[in-house]
């Protein structure tokens, strides 16, 4: 009885623990890399998946991996071997240092954090957009302006980044998103299908947009 009552009290506690914060994103990882966060055990990094204060990824020789840090908007590629910990606005490196840094535009960040929701999103089929005004004519009505600004963003960031680096593509992704722009983020994904094409991910989003432009 004493036993589990202990084992009772100990569920409770482990899950009153404080959730580390989240500090980033993955947009790209090839080959074996692994991460382990403070409190569990190892685990294979997945593309999209947030990355959390303290995280500590190991990456095997020839393996890849880009983060995307929210607070400083600072983008970071790592090759392997390598391995290093994520802390609040960049890496600190255990071995090896990353092999491109770069910084994205102002408030680019607030919108790749959350890729994750969306691509959670359309893995478990999504929303419905309900009847009324269109959502296309709501954001052609009253978000135009936010809408150039995403679109002026995209481009330079296009410009800046190089040729299989999608963040430019998500974060304009996530911008229509906002306003349901379906007909709009079919071609966006579509060009990060053509930049990434083996990515399961990009396969499943783009299966989903194609399901809204139905309804």
């Amino acid at each position: 009885m004493r036993s589990a009552l202990l084992a009772v009290l100990l569920a409770f506690s482990s899950a009153a623990l404080p959730q580390s914060a989240d500090v980033g994103l993955v947009n790209l990882v090839s080959g074996d890399v692994s991460y382990a966060s403070s409190s569990g055990p190892p685990a294979k990094v997945q593309a999209f998946m947030k990355v959390r204060d303290g995280d500590r990824f190991n990456l095997a020789a020839g393996a890849q991996i880009r983060v995307v840090f929210f607070e400083s908007a600072r983008q970071e590629r790592w090759v392997g071997p390598a391995s290093f910990r994520a802390i609040k606005g960049a890496s600190e490196p255990i071995a090896g240092k990353p092999s491109e840094v770069s910084n994205l535009p102002a408030g680019v960040q607030q919108r790749i954090a959350r890729v994750p929701e969306l691509m959670q999103s359309a893995r478990l089929g999504g929303i419905q957009v309900r009847g009324g005004i269109t959502q296309r004519q709501k954001a052609s009505l009253d978000q135009q302006e936010t809408i150039s600004a995403a679109r002026e963003t995209y481009a330079k960031m296009r410009t800046d980044m190089p040729a299989d680096d999608i963040t430019p593509e998500l974060y304009l992704y996530a911008a229509l998103y906002e306003f349901f722009m379906f007909a709009d983020m079919k071609p966006v994904v579509t060009e990060m299908l053509r930049r990434q094409p083996e990515s399961e991910d990009l396969k499943l989003l783009d299966a989903w947009v194609t399901t809204r432009l139905s309804k």
